[in-house]
């Protein structure tokens, strides 16, 4: 019997406890009513969640009058949220389905908040997962996208996993049970539904059970994907050198090395918003020996710079240093500052207010114990700085003359010496100072 089957995966899973208060998704069609009422039937205490997006005209708020309607009967506490979701799609750029699913779980889970749920329970069940499958599988996708739809996600359960769409309909039969049907489910024009309704019925004519069948491989995939994400994740951590939050870098030999390279810089770089053509035409750019290409994504950049890869994060232009600058009296006692993090001036010299920029092309400097200028660029090359170094290097300027190479040099012209007065003390306001 169904609810049994729910019951055993429920226990096996762990997803909750008859302690526990479960928020249910209801939007009224058959397998979140089933839901419902195999949750009620065991003895689980729940409250139910319903969101209208004002998408189906007529229908939408048919299916929140028959949620309030069932509820009602069965003395379940109810909460109905309207959404504007065309112009939440327009506002954030997304596809009507999106928008729809970033309202529903962003409000789920201040609903499971508010309400001290433990979990989300949605309805999503075997054929869900298989239609993802092959969507997935159509669309092109990794390893990931071929594990169909987990059991769990943060908060939110699937008690139904394992239940077909025709266990769902006979059990809502047995018990006399009705419910809504979204007209566009009957309808081809989605993706989604021309595998539910046209690829899936061919494909049983080939195989009954085909939906056994891929979901007994989509389980087998997820282990694979497991013992896959463990392989990935210890070559990152051998081979991607964190330099900080915001910058990492990769040796080009290394990726060469690793069994599967493309995959390697697929998981370093997809997280970051690469998507697979970028990272593909990243791979082929490693056997050209070109300094200073470059590839973009909404937040991160790569450069090939020599023998490596740099990973950085795009600057904006609010990311600017902020200078701290501090004037002193000159004393017997005052000993310049052995570190490069600080720079001390002879204020005299100073004739003009400090200014902070990136250094340009054509750049010059005297550089602290020399006598003559020279290009910053050649300093940051003779100090083997890398693309992504040279990029991110500051320079503190009075008037048109350079007096600080930020945290490498000051310049010779603006040194202290035996006849200095006062003395201007700088350096870059870090986070907490």
């Amino acid at each position: 019997m169904l609810k049994h089957r729910v019951q055993k995966f429920i226990e096996e899973k762990n997803l909750f406890t008859l302690k526990d208060k479960i928020l249910v998704a209801l939007s009224g069609g058959a397998d979140s009513v089933a839901l419902l009422r195999i949750l009620l039937s065991l003895g689980y205490s729940c409250e139910c969640a319903h969101c209208n997006f004002h998408l189906r005209a007529e229908e939408s708020d048919r299916d929140e009058l028959f949620v309030r309607t069932l509820c009602e009967k069965h003395s379940i506490p109810l909460h109905v949220i309207h959404f504007d979701t065309e112009t939440y799609a327009k506002e954030h750029h997304l596809s009507i389905e999106m928008a729809a699913r970033s309202l529903r779980y962003e409000w789920f889970e201040k609903l499971r908040k508010d309400r001290e749920a433990v979990v989300i329970a949605v309805a999503h069940h075997r054929d869900d997962s298989v239609e993802t499958f092959l969507l997935n599988l159509i669309r092109g996708t990794g390893i990931d996208g071929l594990k169909g739809i987990p059991h769990t996600n943060g908060y939110v359960v699937r008690p139904l996993l394992q239940a077909s769409r025709d266990s769902i309909l006979a059990y809502l039969q047995d018990i006399g049970q009705d419910y809504v049907t979204d007209s566009t489910n009957l309808q081809d024009e989605y993706m989604r539904n021309k595998i539910r309704l046209n690829v899936l019925p061919l494909m049983k004519e080939l195989n009954p059970s085909i939906l056994e069948t891929i979901q007994e491989t989509s389980f087998r995939l997820t282990e694979v994907a497991a013992i896959y994400h463990q392989n990935r994740d210890e070559a990152i951590k051998q081979k991607v050198s964190v330099l900080s939050e915001k910058s990492m870098r990769i040796s080009i030999q290394d990726v060469w090395n690793d069994s599967a390279p493309v995959s390697l810089l697929h998981e370093v770089l997809f997280p970051l918003g690469f998507n697979s053509s970028q990272i593909k035409d990243i791979n082929r750019c490693l056997s050209v020996p070109q300094s200073g290409k470059r590839f973009l994504a909404k937040e991160w950049e790569v450069i090939r710079d020599r023998d490596e890869l740099l990973i950085q994060k795009i600057e904006s232009e609010d990311d600017i240093p902020e200078l701290l600058v501090e004037e002193l009296e000159m004393t017997s006692s005052f000993e310049i500052p052995k570190h490069k993090e600080i720079a001390c001036l002879d204020a005299d010299k100073v004739s003009s207010p400090l200014t902070i920029r990136k250094w340009q092309v054509g750049d010059k400097f005297v550089p602290f114990g020399m006598t003559g200028k020279k290009k910053v660029s050649d300093y940051l090359t003779d100090k083997k700085f890398s693309l992504l170094q040279k990029e991110k290097q500051w320079v503190v300027c009075c008037g048109e003359e350079i007096v600080w190479l930020v945290n490498e040099r000051t310049d010779n012209r603006f040194r202290i010496t035996d006849k200095t007065k006062r003395i201007i003390k700088i350096q870059i306001k870090k986070d907490g100072i």
